[in-house]
């Protein structure tokens, strides 16, 4: 029946006139020229981003901070803090290079504990433990001004803690991120 589409598609129309749309970058640079405070949150990690993450297993955007440049309109020099939100441990969705992840019950028992499983398919996340040499990385592409850390109460149940704090490329120390990260090994 088309009346009842065209019914609902009419009183979306409504609705829609009642919103206040505005012109984002605007909108945005204005309340900042006013001196409020504009929070703006990205998804995914740094490491999915387009640019800088482990291609080709990165996402089609940019995940780091300049992300607000671009998909906000937001010039470089109006952003103040980029607060970096990490994890106690590493995970990762999908296929992709992971240095510390964990193949054993260590592994099952952070995902089991962290609830490590997405949010709409169930998947189960790969974990791993905290790779900080990647974490460096992430606060240095993003300009990390404060670093936040969640889930730090989920290896309250580790006897034992590990941490990644150098890569092997080629058999040679590391500290840097190599742009191929399958050429990583860890010791």
């Amino acid at each position: 029946d088309i009346s009842a589409w065209e019914e609902e598609f009419f009183e979306a129309l409504e609705f829609l006139r009642t919103l206040n749309i505005v012109n984002g970058e605007y909108f945005i640079n204005e309340q900042i020229a006013k001196g409020k405070k504009v929070l703006a949150e990205g998804a995914q990690g740094t490491m999915l981003d387009i640019d800088f993450g482990t291609f080709p297993f990165v996402t089609s955007s940019n995940t780091i901070s300049a992300g607000v440049c671009t998909g906000l309109g937001v010039a470089p020099q109006k952003i103040k803090e980029v607060l970096g939100v990490t994890k106690a441990y590493c995970t990762r969705v999908g296929s992709g290079p992971f240095p510390t992840e964990l193949f054993d019950a260590t592994g099952e028992e952070l995902r089991k504990i962290g609830n490590e499983f997405g949010a709409t398919t169930g998947r189960p996340r790969r974990c791993g433990w905290i790779d900080l040499v990647a974490l460096k990385y992430t606060c240095m592409v993003n300009g990390v001004t404060q670093v936040v850390m969640t889930k730090a109460d989920v290896l309250d149940a580790f006897s034992e803690l590990q941490a990644c704090t150098e890569y092997l490329v080629n058999g040679q120390p590391s500290a840097y991120v190599p742009y191929q990260m399958s050429r990583v090994t860890i010791e």
